[in-house]
């Protein structure tokens, strides 16, 4: 196992009925700011919920964040932030908006141009504090310093975390995902099973108690993706695809073993340019990915195969290709297509994806640092 630093000091409020509780974990005489996307927190009363729970604080209210937020939005955040002077942030919604909500944190004190914190990695100095109230299960942004921000302007779609960025608090209570398009649950599970492979699907360094803790997060979204697609009301699917999500992506797979996302790079140039959802770009890119970089990987493919998909086929490269096949079929099982073709995209649109990439200083990713610009094509190209 290699040497790591772990430190997580978010609160976990899990349950039904816990937004009764956030008002105990706000500061005394908060001057709050709701953030949202669309009108979905409204319909379903989880909104009013939430105000009742903060009827003795000051409340103001931002809406219309988007999937993969963008900087034009939440920069009138900013403003509104700043002109209303509020010292406490309170998102409610998915990962997209918390990611949001993050950068609204990092970039209100700031004193820059916040683009900077993104585009340049500007010193962060301070951040305003905030919490959560989670609708969607997908991104673990709940339990993390990370965010991904979209700059329409210029079509870039870039990551940045710090460590004041992690939620004071969130509440995840898994009744709040009920009424959640087929489509947006699929794609939570999609999102959450690359988090992990991510972590999981590297090298060996002997880390027994990362590789099965992934390892039976993986299970449980094999066996409750569908059935929440199936039973839309189920609680115990609910909560343990909730509680899967966040434990994908809170430092703890990933403390002592070595990390990839190179999937993630690829996709996020996907969304930028042709406006896919991020998860669909993760099911697009991951199987091409593996099959790719099939001999580097190739010890943890075999670990994978066998402990996650039970599959014992004698050839080692049969063995291989039918995990691939399978964790394609898993996306397609969610209808979540796993082609560029599916969405309409061609191999004429790969050029201008390897120059996003490289624009963006993307050329030597992976776990080694050695997945180079000609690897990304011929992803992209299998992935066709």
């Amino acid at each position: 196992m290699q040497n790591f630093t772990f430190y997580n000091p978010t609160r976990i409020l899990f349950g039904a009925g816990r937004i009764a509780d956030i008002a105990k974990e706000l500061p005394t005489n908060a001057r709050v700011l709701i953030t949202y996307g669309g009108g979905s927190i409204l319909k379903n009363g989880t909104l009013d919920e939430v105000k009742a729970a903060l009827k003795d604080v000051t409340v103001y209210e931002f809406s219309g964040i988007e999937p993969n937020p963008t900087y034009e939005t939440l920069m009138q955040a900013v403003e509104l932030a700043r002109r209303e002077r509020i010292d406490f942030l309170l998102a409610v919604g998915g990962g997209s908006v918390l990611d949001g909500t993050k950068f609204l944190a990092a970039a209100i004190p700031f004193s820059g141009d916040p683009w900077d914190i993104l585009a340049k990695r500007a010193k962060v100095s301070s951040a305003l504090p905030f919490g959560c109230v989670l609708t969607l299960s997908a991104t673990g942004s709940e339990m993390n310093n990370g965010a991904v921000i979209t700059k329409r302007a210029s079509d870039d779609k870039l990551a940045f975390a710090h460590r004041l960025l992690f939620p004071r608090f969130s509440v995840l209570d898994p009744t709040k995902t009920y009424t959640l398009p087929p489509r947006q649950v699929a794609n939570g599970v999609v999102d959450t099973f690359v988090h992990i492979t991510e972590q999981y699907l590297t090298f060996p360094v002997d880390a027994k108690v990362q590789d099965r803790f992934a390892e039976g997060l993986l299970l449980t979204l094999i066996e409750d993706g569908p059935k929440a697609l199936q039973e839309p009301q189920n609680y115990d699917v609910r909560a343990n695809l909730m509680w899967t999500a966040t434990l994908a992506l809170n430092g703890l797979i990933g403390a002592g073993v070595p990390n990839d996302w190179a999937t993630h790079m690829l996709g996020h140039e996907l969304t930028a340019l042709h406006g896919l959802d991020h998860a669909q770009t993760l099911a697009i890119i991951l199987p091409a990915m593996l099959q790719v970089r099939r001999e580097e990987k190739r010890a943890k493919l075999l670990q994978y195969a066998e402990r996650v998909w039970g599959l014992n086929a004698a050839d080692d490269d049969a063995r291989i290709d039918l995990a691939i096949e399978h964790t394609r079929l898993f996306f397609e099982s969610l209808g979540v297509p796993t082609r560029l073709s599916a969405y309409g995209i061609g191999k004429e649109a790969i050029p201008a994806l390897l120059s996003q990439l490289e624009r963006h200083g993307m050329v030597a990713l992976g776990e080694q640092g050695s997945f180079t610009l000609e690897g990304s094509r011929k992803v992209f190209e299998r992935a066709e």
